[in-house]
């Protein structure tokens, strides 16, 4: 069962960017637009493993999205939980994303040396704004 509110789904099915927080090596919070997709119960993106998204990731696993609608500015959601991070060598969720955002495969602009993997957050917490009324 997702914890994320039925009148809020539109935001994760949306073209909207989003902005992941992870935490640096030294504690420090860094931000990051990303793409993203949702597959039902959890949000993912797609990063090269040079990124210090990743790197932050690996090593502290608490990670924060951020997403407003785009339709609205002032209607947003966050989702807060753990990152899982799988390998993603067939380009396979890169090009997903690709695909939704841009209507081209990822693998048309690969680089050779490119090593992308795919970081899945199962949300934990969630925040909407503007709240519901009656709910906290």
């Amino acid at each position: 069962m997702s914890i994320i509110p039925e009148n809020f789904l539109d935001i994760l099915q949306s073209k909207a960017i989003a902005y992941v927080a992870t935490i640096g090596p030294k504690g420090e919070p860094q931000v990051s637009p990303i793409l993203f997709g949702w597959d039902g119960s959890s949000l993912f993106f797609s990063t090269n493993k040079i990124r210090q998204k990743h790197r932050n990731a690996v090593r502290e696993p608490r990670i924060a999205v951020a997403i407003t609608d785009p339709t609205n500015r002032f209607r947003s959601i966050e989702i807060r939980g753990v990152a899982r991070v799988e390998e993603d060598v067939d380009f396979h969720f890169a090009n997903i994303l690709s695909q939704k955002y841009i209507n081209q495969d990822a693998t048309s602009n690969k680089q050779p040396e490119e090593e992308r993997v795919t970081i899945f957050i199962e949300p934990e917490r969630v925040f909407v704004f503007p709240f519901e009324e009656g709910k906290k």
